[in-house]
């Protein structure tokens, strides 16, 4: 009875930090991403708002899916997953959040006010209302102070000049195209594979893992395993979640060319840091190996951190495995 008592308690401690990672990443993060642009604290433009908002209602829409039979996060009662998940939804919904974006999320807005409600809670954060408009965009530069008209000076009209030839503008240079487009056509259609892998819900082996060798087109794509470097760091489970969160992140810049698995292995620390990786062209593309030796990559988070060797049967053994039973938690880069 108290090694089954002290399971339980261990993966309700376990589901607590799943959402409190998801929460702070996923749900805080975007919602940071659209009102910070908003009101001048990052650079605005209309894709970053567009990327951001895309990505809160995803998380929207899963957290909506949990909670259809839930009245809370984890249990029958408030945790510490309920009250900082609701912490930053209380951000997006006196911001940015107005009513007809989260009424297509029911069981979000149920969940939010119920919690919200909560007398301690409101003992702290006091009455929550929910915006009406999503604020304008600030203006880059404050209006200038209207300067008092001086009367215009007479000038003696100046010698008339012999008119200069006209300049030809120059024509603006086209665009480089991505090496990777130039590359002969391939018969795998990278964004079908993708479709694929995240509409296969059931049997995953039998339809996206023959799927993908049906697909795989050996001339035209390369298949590359990589290990992290520090393993032995990788202690608590939250800050490692976040490593790979932001070496993700930075490899959004490969999206078009690429399709990466990340997986934590181990039930405790140091957990293991792996991933497949399915890149345009026979090697790493090179904008992405320019990054690694000196660019934004080289965050603590950064390719450099990893070794990539390419991938033969160690990959066909791998995906075979899919090595969803061994991994702590898994982030897919789509």
């Amino acid at each position: 009875m108290g090694e089954t008592a002290y399971l339980h308690a261990s993966t309700l401690q376990a589901q607590i930090e799943q959402w409190i990672d998801f929460s702070s990443l996923e749900i805080f993060g975007s919602i940071f991403m659209w009102f910070g642009a908003r009101i001048g604290y990052k650079p605005y433009s209309v894709p970053g708002e567009e990327a951001a908002i895309s990505a809160l209602k995803r998380a929207l829409d899963a957290l909506n899916t949990h909670l259809t039979s839930k009245t809370f996060l984890v249990g029958h009662s408030i945790t510490l997953a309920d009250i900082i998940t609701v912490c930053n939804l209380s951000l997006g919904y006196t911001t940015v959040m107005t009513k007809s974006f989260t009424s297509a999320f029911p069981h979000v807005e149920r969940y939010f006010w119920t919690v919200i409600n909560q007398p301690n809670f409101k003992k702290v954060v006091g009455e929550v209302k929910q915006t009406e408009a999503v604020p304008p965009v600030a203006s880059k530069k404050p209006a200038q102070p209207a300067k008092a008209k001086e009367e215009p000076k007479k000038k003696a009209a100046p010698a008339a000049e012999a008119p200069k030839p006209v300049e030809e503008e120059e024509a603006p240079k086209p665009k480089a195209k991505n090496p990777l487009d130039l590359l002969p056509p391939s018969p795998m259609v990278l964004d079908e594979w993708k479709r694929l892998y995240s509409n296969t819900k059931s049997n995953f082996r039998e339809v996206a893992i023959k799927g993908f060798w049906d697909m795989y087109d050996p001339e035209g794509y390369s298949l590359w395993f990589c290990d992290y470097k520090y393993n032995d760091e990788n202690m608590v489970s939250f800050v490692t979640l976040n490593k790979v969160g932001g070496f993700l992140q930075r490899m959004d810049l490969a999206r078009k060319y690429a399709f990466g698995k990340m997986l934590i292995c181990g039930a405790e620390g140091p957990f293991k840091v792996k991933g497949l990786w399915l890149f345009r062209g026979p090697e790493i593309p090179k904008f992405i190996m320019d990054e690694r030796d000196g660019g934004e990559l080289m965050a603590a988070s950064g390719i450099h951190s990893f070794d990539f060797s390419a991938l033969r049967l160690r990959f066909l053994m791998f995906m075979r495995s899919h090595l969803v039973s061994f991994a702590m938690r898994i982030q897919t880069c789509r």
